[in-house]
């Protein structure tokens, strides 16, 4: 009996594993003001042969845009409107009519998911209207009779208190019972994913020491990790992140939900001192992350073999408007212009050795400067360059009335000056050329006459 009961269960499990593809599809973000129209990224979505897309609000030019593709869609509450959704049905409905019932069944939406990466990026009052806000969504999805649309929400990484090993994968205590469990609740219910954003680049940037690049990149040909708490062993950082997460849901009673990632990726290019932000090492992550999703029969992670792995790559263009370090801006598959960075086919059928050879991953070597970003606004600036004078240590001494940098007297002209001497004195301790998006690192050295501008050696 027992034996039977195993093996309805494990039919159950294929089946489930089966009715989604393990074929990747992209972000199409739209943090730019360089990008092209919605038809036109819709046909070069198709080009890279992405059977589904996701969306970080409900752009109605897209969806219709997306209309009769036949790729399939998740599309975003803004984060701004969950609070509302959790506590009024009636908002609720009125979105989900407006955003939802005028493109289904024609435009493909099959998951709409409740803001991004609320945990992250809102501050902790917002936080127990999540689950609220996903129970008044399903109900109104019921309402208007679309029940294939699941509901979900994107997490990142640092919803887990502690990760390593894997098998000791623990949900924030501030965040475990209060929101997660609930949100668990909902998932397994609604018999739908736990979406997560799972990115190697961030934890190897942050100790390049100590994690090693090919493990990170799906490289690694003979470094492997054993969690000693399980003795699986690890191939890749992809794999030990998502098996953290995994066991977090374990450990609070769900083992069963899926994952689906809901973004990861590889930056093509970054600031001049982001060590590993390149084309090489975006190519070959995506590139292999591909042949990972894609590999029949599913290979899945060490703790959930053979299951099917959803995904989106992020992104689909590289977005100017996105803030933060300068690798935020460069995780594009494609440039804004609809060329590839590099080639890749998501249907994971092209053979590597019929793409073109890579750069090689160079690393800048040398002095940098940190100057105003071009188009920044002036009174920004201004308040940014306040901020660098005054923390003392002499930084803006040679701006000075009568001092070697005085001239030529304006904002930006003192502001280059204060941005490199800020970061030249405080980059050993955590200090930026960032400025909230006014600054930028340059190889230029804006020296001029007898004022000589402080640089980092990177």
């Amino acid at each position: 009996m027992a034996l039977i009961s195993l093996l309805v269960i494990s039919i159950l499990f294929s089946i489930s594993s089966a009715e989604i593809s393990g074929q990747p599809g992209v972000n199409y973000g739209q943090l730019g003001n360089n990008l092209p129209a919605p038809i036109i990224s819709v046909s070069l979505i198709k080009s890279l042969k992405a059977k589904r897309v996701k969306i970080y609000d409900a752009n109605p030019k897209i969806l219709k845009a997306l209309k009769n593709t036949g790729i399939q869609v998740s599309i975003m509450v803004p984060n701004e409107l969950v609070s509302n959704i959790s506590s009024n049905q009636t908002f609720s409905d009125y979105w989900v009519q407006s955003n939802v019932v005028p493109f289904y069944p024609q435009t493909l939406i099959r998951y709409l998911l409740i803001g991004n990466e609320l945990i992250s990026s809102t501050g902790n009052e917002t936080w127990p209207h999540i689950v609220p806000a996903m129970r008044r969504i399903k109900h109104s999805l019921r309402t208007f009779r679309l029940h294939k649309v699941k509901v979900g929400t994107p997490s990142a990484m640092d919803v887990l208190e502690s990760s390593f090993p894997p098998s000791n994968g623990t949900f924030r205590n501030d965040i475990a019972f209060q929101v997660m469990k609930p949100m668990l609740k909902f998932l397994h219910k609604t018999r739908t994913f736990f979406f997560l954003d799972v990115y190697p680049f961030f934890p190897w940037s942050s100790d390049p020491t100590h994690i090693d690049l090919n493990y990170s990149l799906f490289e690694s040909k003979n470094i492997t990790v054993t969690d000693s708490g399980t003795g699986l062993v690890y191939t890749n950082l992809f794999d030990q992140m998502v098996d953290a997460v995994h066991f977090a849901m374990k450990r609070l009673g769900y083992p069963e939900i899926r994952i689906f990632i809901a973004e990861t990726g590889w930056p093509n290019g970054g600031d001049l001192d982001q060590v590993g932000a390149n084309i090489h090492n975006a190519a070959t992550y995506n590139r292999n992350f591909v042949k990972k999703v894609t590999k029949k029969p599913p290979i899945g992670t060490p703790a959930r073999p053979g299951s099917v792995l959803p995904s989106f790559i992020f992104s689909l263009f590289n977005e100017n408007l996105k803030p933060g370090l300068g690798s935020e801006r460069h995780f594009g598959l494609l440039y804004p212009n609809g060329s590839r960075v590099y080639e890749i086919d998501l249907s994971g059928k092209t053979p590597e050795s019929e793409f073109a050879p890579l750069p090689p991953p160079e690393n800048y070597k040398g002095k940098a400067w940190c100057v105003v970003a071009k188009g920044a606004n002036v009174t920004a600036v201004q308040a940014a360059l306040s901020y660098a004078c005054s923390q003392g240590n002499g930084t803006c001494d040679p701006i000075q009335p009568g001092k070697s940098c005085f001239k030529p007297d304006s904002v930006v002209g003192h502001a280059n000056y204060a941005f490199s001497s800020y970061w030249a004195q405080f980059r050993p301790v955590g200090g930026t050329c960032y400025f909230n998006g006014l600054a930028t690192q340059t190889a230029r050295d804006p020296s001029y006459g007898s004022c000589k501008f402080p640089s980092v050696t990177l």
